[in-house]
């Protein structure tokens, strides 16, 4: 069964009907229960309903609200133009289809999200993958992508993520811009963990790696800091222009609804002119993640908000730490196994918010500090509930 967290949205929910600490939510800004936004959001509801407009964007479904929207993210992430999105996984699969014909390569990270690999997997043309950051193959993978791109007369589309939302390091976006100088490419960056979280105002990993006029195309969710539903990709005018008329997931489906568009206006807003709204998620991240190095557990290379706590075990292993910690110290976070990471190691995936205290580090820390030592002693490898899994 899936877990089920019942209450508001806030750091503490119910789980089984016990109250949790929860580090699990993606509201990094805080914005889910933000009165402002909360009020925006009944007052366009109550304007609006659910259904207004009515039919694709290219029909009957466009807005000056739309367009709005539109025109302010552009401007945020620092691109020509965007077009709105319905969805985040959809959106980026069909963005990917809609560049993409048979005589086009691709060359991507070999950790991009799902949503990505489903699209190329969609692809009729080639595609190179190079591990995992690893800007020397990525060289050596754009080699192969121009050879053959002259045989086939197509063009080279370049994917990576501007923050890996299960790892939470940076993709080297100012390393691959570099390449740019040898190789002809264009470059898409997904930064659904990025927007609002990264550089100096919040534009992204993009204005946090000064690179923002050398990404060609930027991709967000409003799934994360925006705490609402539909995503959005930017880029060159005459590109976002071929893309209006060319996505077969906006063409033939019903536009955003007009209560998450006001609802999005007034959280970029919000995103815009509180940065003390990302200065607070980055004083529980540091906190959180100083607190625990300091206990000597590994964050690997993580240098954004997601703070992965990576650790070797078995996937029975795995269950009776989350357990533990679910059940004796009320911490719920997400636990990652096999085969979203290789057999043998478990991730315990930390995701701080804004409206995280200290306190809730503190009384984190505290319970991390109690499974180490459980850890070391190998209790979760011996219980009832390792041992049922037979590993």
């Amino acid at each position: 069964m899936f877990p089920k967290l019942e209450g508001e949205i806030a750091p503490r929910m119910m789980f089984q009907g016990k109250e949790v600490l929860t580090w699990s939510l993606n509201n990094y800004l805080g914005l889910a229960n933000h009165p402002e936004v909360r009020k925006a959001d009944a007052e366009a509801a109550a304007k609006w309903g659910a259904a207004y407009p009515m039919g694709a964007r290219m029909m009957s479904g466009q807005t000056n609200l739309h367009e709005k929207l539109e025109d302010e993210l552009a401007a945020f992430v620092g691109k020509e133009k965007a077009y709105l999105l319905n969805y985040g996984y959809q959106g980026i699969m069909s963005v990917i289809d809609s560049l993409l014909d048979r005589k086009d390569v691709v060359v991507y990270d070999s950790e991009c999200h799902a949503c990505i690999i489903d699209a190329l997997r969609m692809h009729m043309g080639k595609r190179y993958v190079f591990p995992h950051n690893d800007i020397d193959n990525c060289e050596k993978q754009l080699e192969r992508a121009t050879k053959l791109a002259a045989e086939t007369g197509g063009g080279i589309l370049l994917i990576t993520e501007g923050v890996f939302g299960m790892t939470g390091d940076q993709g080297r976006l100012k390393d691959i811009c570099e390449l740019k100088k040898k190789f002809e490419f264009r470059l898409l960056v997904d930064d659904a963990h990025g927007f609002g979280t990264m550089g100096k105002t919040g534009a992204g990993t993009h204005e946090e790696q000064g690179v923002i006029d050398e990404v060609d195309l930027y991709f967000s969710t409003f799934a994360k800091s925006m705490a609402s539903i539909g995503a959005f990709i930017a880029g060159q005018e005459k590109v976002i222009h071929y893309l209006r008329f060319n996505m077969r997931s906006q063409i033939f489906a019903k536009s955003l609804p007009m209560l998450l568009v006001e609802g999005a206006l007034k959280r970029l807003e919000l995103l815009k002119t509180q940065p003390d709204l990302k200065d607070n998620l980055w004083k529980v991240v540091n906190a959180l993640r100083d607190g625990l190095h300091k206990n000597g557990f590994s964050t690997g290379k993580a240098n954004s908000p997601v703070t992965p706590v990576v650790l070797n075990g078995t996937v029975g292993e795995a269950a009776a730490l989350s357990h533990d910690l679910r059940e004796n110290y009320g911490i719920f976070c997400s636990v990652v196994i096999y085969p979203v990471v290789p057999k043998g190691m478990i991730i315990l995936r930390l995701i701080p918010t804004a409206v995280h205290s200290l306190e809730d580090v503190n009384e984190t820390l505290t319970a991390f500090a109690a499974i180490k030592e459980k850890l070391t002693s190998g209790i979760y490898k011996n219980s009832e509930l390792a041992i049922s899994f037979g590993e």
